[in-house]
């Protein structure tokens, strides 16, 4: 059984997309797999409510105890390069320029969201700079590591989420996280800063194509994603 608390939201009354696929995909590796994982969200993930695992070869399952599938996680691959390493002056420039901070639906967002204080969220706000990027810093916070100092995988695929959406422009057109393959490589350490990058691939209809990635400031991957958002009617969505 598991619970999703309420501090790891996206929108105001569900899940943050990427922790919930991180999530997912930690019980999934948990089972002696390695390598890209892929996470798909069925459902608005539910908050502060009991939740269920089921395993089988092929996947692991979120379900709600009325048998719905809250989200899967199963073996990926990627299909794009990674995004590319933005240096310490391009990922200040991306914070200074970052939307969120005038127009953001989400502004509780465990990992985008102005709302949040230090150690309560990620409070990665990437903005654009230039082309098809946007990039951000993000200083690994203590409260938001495990006992030996780093960041669990929720926590790494939540950071590698949202500069994925800012990259299609998320405050343009509201949307939530469809698919996420994922990789972390080397988990980020307490009181580290790491260079976050956006990267919008194509549209198609009301999904966005993304791609993200997290360096060291001396350029070396650590994780890395590929995304699907979907677009949402605010004034629908959940309901």
């Amino acid at each position: 059984m598991v619970t999703i608390a309420r501090q790891f939201n996206g929108p105001p009354d569900s899940g943050n997309g990427g922790w919930v696929s991180g999530l997912v995909a930690e019980a999934w590796l948990g089972r002696g797999h390695d390598g890209p994982t892929t996470a798909r969200l069925r459902m608005p993930p539910p908050l502060d409510t009991p939740l269920a695992w089921e395993h089988d070869a092929d996947e692991t399952r979120l379900m709600t105890h009325g048998g719905a599938v809250v989200g899967t996680a199963g073996p990926g691959s990627f299909t794009r390069d990674a995004p590319p390493f933005a240096d310490a002056e391009t990922v200040t420039a991306g914070l200074k320029a970052y939307p969120g901070f005038t127009t953001h639906p989400f502004d509780q967002c465990f990992t985008c969201g102005t709302a949040r204080g230090e150690g309560d969220g990620l409070r990665i706000f990437s903005g654009p700079v230039g082309g098809d990027l946007t990039a951000a810093p993000w200083h690994v916070h203590e409260a938001l590591v495990e006992a030996d100092g780093t960041a669990g995988t929720p926590i790494a695929w939540a950071a590698l989420d949202c500069p994925g959406g800012w990259a299609a422009d998320f405050s343009a057109q509201p949307m939530v996280l469809g698919t996420m393959t994922a990789e972390v490589y080397s988990s980020p350490v307490a009181g580290r800063t790491y260079h976050a990058v956006g990267q919008l691939a194509r549209r198609e209809g009301r999904k966005f194509f993304t791609s993200t990635a997290l360096h060291t400031p001396e350029g070396e991957l650590v994780g890395r994603s590929e995304q699907v958002w979907i677009q949402i009617d605010l004034a629908t969505f959940g309901s």
